[in-house]
């Protein structure tokens, strides 16, 4: 399963930052402008992204720009990254959180040498998860 994200006019840079924080490379990013869906959206949104993918590692995230009338504040989900490393844990998560909104600070929990939870400075729920070694390999 891939995650498909809306962003409310700023995909653009919300992908370029997570690109940045995430090491990933971004392989697509498309305008309207120029395709069929030009037609479907107003001429201020000619700039706006239609289509984005980001590859990190082996995981996938793509996205796109919800039309004002379409778009939703992001609720009842969180991107979850796992990672097997505190300290890359604790690297992603200040890098991801920086200008957003900590729900969970990062810290030890039962599960997890590292958990942490946030919202970005784009409006996404995200949880960093650096599992335990015994609850990995359960």
């Amino acid at each position: 399963m891939i995650n498909y994200l809306y962003f409310n006019g700023n995909c653009e840079a919300a992908f370029k930052f997570y690109e940045k924080c995430l090491g990933g490379k971004i392989e697509a990013i498309m305008t309207h402008e120029g395709t069929p869906a030009a037609n479907n959206v107003p001429a201020e949104w000619a700039k706006k992204i239609l289509h984005a993918r980001l590859v990190a590692g082996d995981a996938v995230l793509m996205a796109s720009d919800a039309p004002p009338e379409h778009y939703s504040k992001p609720q009842g989900f969180s991107i979850n990254i796992n990672v097997a490393d505190p300290a890359e844990a604790e690297r992603l998560f200040k890098a991801l959180s920086e200008g957003g909104n900590v729900i969970m600070p990062i810290a030890e929990t039962f599960w997890a040498v590292r958990f942490g939870m946030f919202t970005d400075k784009f409006g996404i729920p995200w949880m960093v998860n650096c599992e335990k070694a015994q609850q990995a390999a359960a």
